[in-house]
């Protein structure tokens, strides 16, 4: 018989890549529950901060998080597109840079942004008409919804002649962990100015992230990307025509999720019934092709006849 090999312990460093795929895979807004439990399970506070330290910038980024400025003057997002260095972000609609503190998911300090760190007079006209117009979209569309350009490529560009590059990031979110649900929209659009072709490239990424836990554990991770493209005009009119684009695109994606959703119980659930035996224990039938009548906990359980 082989000698039955003695279970090693994990390395601290086995340990702390653990904790951060804990960290980073977090649902929507709950990466602090999840940092409790993991900073409880570890019981080594080096070792937890390690595996914060590098698992907390990349979550936050990752999902667009908004966090509120002190001094009251809005909330700054958390995205790749407004990293400067040191733990600050630009903001820049009101040309201001926050400084983050990501494990904790504040905002610290806030301080004027410099000339060298916001865009020309030229390249700024087009962000801030596309700003604006974003914002209105996102007010009108999203209850809890946050946006904000940015200048990717040319923040140096003086005037025509020259291409440069917009990002407009869209960011939603929906928390009640009182009612086990939380949720989040993400959308990023890349806004490619091309002057010798006078022509507006649009391509997006959008992301919807969902979590239920009433006794039980259901998660949706949704992503679609698309491209797009317009007229090089004057910066009103090109910030109207970018976001009719990005209005139709969004709205079309969610209305695609919820016709597949819709369409759920005549399609998934009955290929999962030819995988599934007719009958389960309780010998009594799931119907498969009326799904959406019950709720995922209660009512399924009084319909197969589990518990009380």
């Amino acid at each position: 018989m082989a000698e039955e090999e003695e279970e090693s312990e994990l390395s601290d460093k086995q340990k702390v890549e653990i904790a951060k795929w804990f960290l980073l895979n977090s649902p929507p807004g709950e990466i602090q529950y999840v940092a409790k439990d993991v900073k409880s399970i570890l019981n080594n506070d080096d070792l937890y901060k390690e595996a914060a330290s590098e698992a907390f910038p990349y979550y936050n980024k990752s999902h667009l998080i908004s966090i509120p400025m002190p001094n009251r003057s809005g909330d700054v997002l958390v995205t790749s597109f407004g990293e400067l260095e040191g733990n600050a972000f630009l903001e820049p609609r009101t040309a201001q840079v926050a400084i983050v503190d990501h494990a904790k998911q504040v905002c610290t300090e806030v301080r004027p942004a410099t000339d060298e760190e916001l865009s020309s007079p030229y390249i700024e006209e087009f962000r801030c008409n596309l700003d604006a117009e974003t914002l209105k979209y996102v007010e009108e569309t999203y209850p809890k919804g946050f946006c904000s350009v940015y200048c990717v490529s040319g923040k140096d560009v003086e005037g025509p002649g020259a291409d440069f590059e917009l990002a407009v990031v869209i960011s939603a979110a929906r928390h009640s962990p009182q009612n086990f649900c939380n949720g989040s929209w993400c959308s990023i659009w890349n806004i490619e100015f091309k002057d010798e072709q006078q022509t507006v490239e649009v391509k997006g990424k959008m992301q919807v992230g969902a979590h239920y836990f009433e006794e039980g554990n259901v998660q949706l991770d949704a992503k679609h990307e698309c491209k797009d493209a317009t007229l090089f005009q004057a910066p009103e009119d090109c910030a109207l025509a970018i976001t009719s684009i990005i209005r139709h695109h969004e709205t079309e994606y969610l209305a695609s999720l919820e016709a597949s959703y819709l369409n759920l119980p005549d399609s998934t659930f009955k290929y999962l019934q030819d995988l599934r035996r007719k009958l389960p224990v309780t010998r009594t039938l799931f119907p498969w092709h009326n799904t959406l009548q019950f709720s995922l906990t209660r009512d399924i359980s009084k319909e197969l006849g589990i518990g009380k």
